[in-house]
């Protein structure tokens, strides 16, 4: 079997001008630095085609939206360099998915853990269904949530993202994010999420790209240094991660596995 590492990829299914961007990994839809890298540069790609007029985010399967960072990855980091590298593809996604001038809208499944909860905060309009449980869990493994932590901060407040990433251990359940704003609507099942995002999707395709651009860059105002705040982030990510009590708890955690 390919290393874990090596795992996963993103897919791009076209419906008109609406693009399906749909990540995916064996592990929970884990996200390594391959899926990272493609994911930005494909969220990139999109925003500059003209055809493309709404991009909506998804993960493969049924149960587990996206299980944040690869362990396999995080344990196998041995300088600061790679650290900060790895990082920096949390980053990179969340800036592509900040300056992509179409709207982006998540579809969230089911539970979402540190950058997944990352990439939930990053759409502009997100759906989930009741199983969509958060949980920002890097306090527990040493780090802490540096990276999504001004996007979640963003959507859901400091006392939201305080509480988060403090009590790193406990589930939020899709209705708690759901009244603090990380999802804009939540559903019994998918079928039903499936259909509403249809009908929203159905009416952003005859909207005015232009309008709805100009509307992305209002949402987004306030963000302009975060190029440079989330590379910082990245850095101490990228440190702490290199830390024995880190490396121990990661090995813990994934002999429970």
């Amino acid at each position: 079997m390919t290393d874990a590492v090596d795992q996963g990829g993103v897919d791009v299914h076209r419906e008109g001008g609406v693009a399906h961007v749909e990540f995916h990994h064996p592990l929970s839809n884990s996200l390594p630095g391959k899926v990272l890298s493609t994911l930005a540069e494909t969220i990139t790609q999109l925003g500059k085609d003209d055809e493309v007029l709404v991009i909506v985010l998804r993960s493969a399967g049924d149960r587990a939206f996206c299980a944040g960072a690869s362990f396999d990855e995080l344990i196998s980091i041995d300088n600061l360099d790679t650290g900060k590298i790895f990082f920096s593809g949390f980053a990179n996604v969340i800036n592509a998915m900040r300056k992509c001038p179409k709207f982006i809208i998540g579809r969230v499944q089911g539970k979402a853990v540190g950058g997944g909860v990352g990439l939930a905060s990053s759409v502009d309009y997100c759906f989930a269904t009741k199983f969509a449980a958060v949980k920002l869990s890097e306090l527990a493994i040493g780090i802490g949530p540096f990276v999504v932590g001004p996007a979640v901060e963003r959507k859901i407040g400091v006392s939201g993202m305080n509480e988060l990433a403090i009590d790193a251990t406990e589930w939020r359940t899709a209705e708690w994010a759901h009244m603090r704003g990380l999802y804009t609507d939540i559903y019994d099942n998918v079928d039903a999420m499936d259909a509403a995002i249809e009908e929203l999707v159905a009416k952003l395709s005859s909207s005015n790209p232009e309008a709805m651009a100009e509307l992305k860059k209002t949402f987004w105002r306030g963000t302009e240094d975060w190029d440079q705040l989330l590379a910082e982030r990245a850095a101490i990510s990228g440190r702490l991660v290199l830390s024995d009590f880190t490396r121990n708890a990661i090995n813990k955690f994934k002999s429970k596995k």
